[in-house]
């Protein structure tokens, strides 16, 4: 269903009587793939369709209510697979870090954006999306702030306590709010407010144990929130300033950022471990399971761009929180950690801080199309006059 569509559409398709046919219903297929899985805007979306396809009056005749579930589809897709894909790689690097005695975080992440570059540029010689130019100053600006807020964070929990630096990932949703309000001048209603605080108080109660605070640690911890929230606010908004999907600015810029964490990344690795990345043995083990991180990171990244692409930045930091309550969900149950009443009342109060999000955002999304959509047919109904 999420690959075609509705079974209605479907069941309007007439059957190929032909290899021309054949190749149309191909077309049409791989089109729908595009639009659901590479993040592409709706408006560029149908334009590329249109244009890849042999029956371009299919295309042009549906109307945007037949369109609307597809788009849908991908958003859930996205977020589905960010939640698998994120927990998957928690679990791996979980087990490469802490039971294989692998602490390089930084120059890791090095890998996993140079082997998503790799994969990416497999994927355009093989025509999966559609190659864009970008301007190089906002690009390298953007890779490059992108790469230091992944140093930043690994140095702010190299240099606080656990329960400092869960704070300081709690920190990012409320950053994020009054950057959109004061510089975006978006408006956040007082029950998505009220829904976002409970979810916050949930995820601390679950996660902050304890608080050690120190000036070093702090500072750093200041620079990676407004680093990674100005990264995710950007990656949502450069996609609609330059009409660029998820996917190409994602191929654009991981080269760049995979760079940047080459040039620090070590240097900081060796700062917080006391060990260069060179001096480790790579034992067979180690190495199955650097290469395992690396490909589901590709998954990471890609729904990371889809999901802010599609989405923002707010509900991407909202989704990362529903990835920590299941990765500690998996440590109750699979691993067998010990589980307090505090974590569990935590766990059931952050769970019903996002279910209140996503109704009151998902509502006011409606309400805003409905408000553009009206406003649009008054401009025709003018116009036609």
């Amino acid at each position: 269903i999420v690959f075609l569509g509705p079974t209605s559409q479907l069941r309007r398709l007439p059957a190929p009587p032909s290899a021309s046919s054949a190749r149309a219903g191909w077309s049409r297929w791989m089109g729908r793939f595009r639009t659901n899985f590479l993040g592409r805007s709706p408006g560029v979306d149908r334009q590329e369709i249109v244009s890849d396809s042999l029956d371009f009056n299919f295309e042009k005749s549906r109307s945007s209510k037949k369109a609307f579930p597809m788009v849908e589809l991908g958003t859930l897709g996205a977020l589905a697979l960010s939640v698998i894909s994120s927990v998957s790689i928690v679990v791996c690097n979980k087990f490469l870090i802490s039971g294989l005695g692998y602490h390089f975080a930084t120059t890791l992440t090095c890998a996993h954006l140079a082997v998503t570059s790799v994969f990416l540029h497999v994927a355009r010689h093989l025509k999966m999306f559609e190659y864009k130019t970008l301007e190089f100053r906002p690009l390298i600006i953007f890779s490059v702030l992108n790469g230091v807020s992944i140093g930043f964070l690994n140095l702010s929990l190299g240099f606080n306590s656990v329960g400092f630096y869960q704070m300081t990932k709690l920190a990012i949703i409320p950053c994020t709010v009054i950057l959109q309000m004061v510089f975006y001048q978006k408006r956040f209603s007082n029950t998505v407010k009220v829904s976002l605080g409970v979810l916050l108080a949930g995820v601390g109660i679950a996660t902050v144990t304890d608080l050690q605070l120190n000036f070093v640690g702090s500072t750093l911890s200041i620079c990676a929130v407004v680093t990674t929230c100005v990264s995710q606010i950007w990656t949502n908004t450069m996609q609609k300033r330059y009409s660029i999907g998820s996917t190409p600015l994602l191929y654009l810029s991981a080269p760049y950022q995979a760079a940047t964490l080459l040039i620090i990344g070590p240097p900081l690795d060796h700062m917080l471990v006391n060990q260069t990345v060179l001096d480790f043995e790579y034992t067979p083990t180690v190495t199955a399971f650097i290469i395992l991180s690396c490909c589901i990171a590709v998954s990471v990244n890609f729904s990371t761009f889809l999901v802010i692409g599609k989405c923002d930045a707010v509900t991407y930091q909202v989704l990362g929180h529903l990835k920590t309550m299941l990765v500690l969900g998996f440590g109750f149950v699979v691993l067998q950690n010990p589980m307090s009443a505090r974590n569990l009342f935590g766990i059931l109060v952050a769970l019903i801080g996002m279910v209140a999000y996503a109704h009151n955002n998902e509502r006011e999304n409606q309400a805003s199309k409905a408000k553009a959509q009206l406003e649009q047919s008054k401009v025709d109904v003018e116009s036609g006059k």
